[in-house]
């Protein structure tokens, strides 16, 4: 299976925005691109898997994020929207991409040779936890292009549920 590096990106207080990649070569190809936006100094990056870093987040007391991007392996969305939602305030907007893949999340015989039977449980989990979370408003969107038929789950954090 594929693994998507580029995992959690948010704007917040402090350091402005942050990001997380998977390993060294990915985090470096990130610092380039913020130089080149101008945006270095403003940027954090942590290397290391997300399900690593964003709980270090917490530990520290990083300022919630306005804006939380999760774009990584399909497995652990569960997991990467709990701890998004520890790092989120009312307000926040949490954006989760290729959540539709050809209609296989809601097809329960499908398989998609991309994600795995572990990528295709994942968002459905995520999907679940999304349901049954009071303090989110959420739709998905599906998009087409080149890729075919996918789509992003726009959560917006809400009160205390």
């Amino acid at each position: 299976m594929r693994q998507r590096k580029r995992q959690t990106v948010g704007a917040g207080q402090q350091p402005g925005l942050g990001g997380g990649d998977l390993d060294e070569r990915g985090g470096d190809r990130g610092r380039r691109g913020d130089r080149f936006a101008g945006f270095a100094e403003a940027v954090e990056i942590r290397v290391g898997a997300a399900l690593q870093t964003l709980p270090q987040l917490v530990a520290e007391g990083t300022d919630p994020f306005d804006l939380i991007f999760i774009d990584a392996d399909k497995a652990n969305n569960p997991g990467y929207f709990e701890w998004s939602l520890k790092l989120s305030r009312p307000g926040t907007l949490i954006i989760t991409d290729n959540v539709v893949r050809d209609g296989a999340i809601l097809d329960p015989g499908a398989y998609d040779p991309e994600l795995g039977d572990k990528g295709i449980q994942g968002v459905r989990r995520f999907f679940d936890l999304v349901a049954t979370e009071s303090r989110v408003s959420a739709t998905a969107i599906q998009t087409v292009g080149a890729k075919g038929y996918d789509g992003f789950a726009l959560v917006l954090v809400g009160g205390q549920g």
